[in-house]
């Protein structure tokens, strides 16, 4: 159960259970509460974990709230935990300045009105709470951590989804990528007939490249860097990265590199994935003499 005043964080706090897999519901009227926990009590129901954002916004329904939390505590199908968020006076009136919204208690008043009535209304949850997070200094992702570290079973925290995708510059940069590098400096087994119409899947393509000048001080500074960079990501709250590799085509550079570091980070704390965007790009074959253009090459 997620409540406390509004302004105070309740969205994103609901937004780190949702990153960790748990069924959520917003603004959820007191009323029913008894319904959600009769439904994931159900035989087979593969849901277990649900976050529950009950605040003022339900309006006459709000006011049943400790009453409901009163009698699914009493019982024996549901754990309820309640965490209630605040922040100062000041905090809470600078962030509606900065979002423009209004109080939903300060309609016809002013928004330091509407605070001071809320807290009225809800002194009785905030003292029942198990968990107060006061949101006044906090930046959201620290918000976040705060949450899956008081609340949310660290077996169930999300890992950090890492997607190593390859392209081909000839058909355009990824608007997905976080991450974007550049291989083209790296010798093209496209000009290698033996290798054109390979892939970087190819294991002579690899071994090709494993041996092209540059390659492996390429690898040792790339992988030191993705050392500090991902989990310094995870850190900050980041769900999902995508680390880009084009080459001119996307067929064999790109290719073979984002196989390698999907092979290296595989095995750690991330959950790796590897896509290949243009793999399966019509083969141009080599024109006599060499590329006429950088456009010409395909690997």
């Amino acid at each position: 159960m997620i409540t406390g005043l509004s302004g105070a964080g309740k969205s994103q706090a609901m937004s780190a259970f949702e990153d960790a897999g748990w069924f959520c519901v917003d603004n959820l009227p007191p009323r029913l509460l008894d319904a959600l926990a009769d439904l994931f009590t159900l035989e087979g129901h593969h849901r277990h974990r649900a976050a529950v954002v009950c605040d003022v916004r339900g309006g006459v329904w709000f006011g049943e709230l400790a009453a409901r939390l009163s009698r699914l505590a009493s019982g024996d199908d549901a754990r309820v935990r309640v965490l209630f968020l605040e922040a100062s006076d000041e905090a809470l009136l600078n962030r509606f300045r900065e979002t423009r919204r209004r109080h939903p208690l300060a309609q016809t008043g002013s928004v330091l009105e509407g605070i001071a009535r809320e807290r009225r209304l809800l002194a009785e949850v905030r003292a029942r709470a198990d968990v107060v997070i006061d949101t006044t200094g906090l930046t959201i992702w620290q918000l976040r951590r705060a949450v899956v570290e008081g609340l949310i079973d660290p077996e169930g925290q999300p890992r950090l989804q890492v997607t190593f995708l390859s392209f081909g510059y000839k058909h355009g940069a990824p608007r997905e990528a976080d991450l974007l590098f550049d291989v083209r400096f790296l010798r093209n087994p496209h000009y290698v007939p033996e290798l054109s119409a390979l892939t970087g899947l190819d294991a002579p393509v690899t071994d090709y490249l494993a041996a092209a000048p540059g390659m492996a001080e390429f690898r040792r500074r790339l992988e030191a860097l993705l050392d500090f960079l991902l989990p310094a990501y995870a850190e900050e709250g980041k769900r999902h990265l995508v680390v880009a590799f084009g080459c001119t085509g996307g067929r064999h550079r790109s290719v073979a590199i984002a196989e390698a570091m999907a092979h290296r980070y595989g095995g750690g704390g991330y959950d790796v994935s590897v896509s290949h965007r243009d793999v399966g790009s019509e083969h141009e074959p080599k024109q006599e003499g060499g590329p006429a253009s950088p456009a010409a090459a395909a690997g």
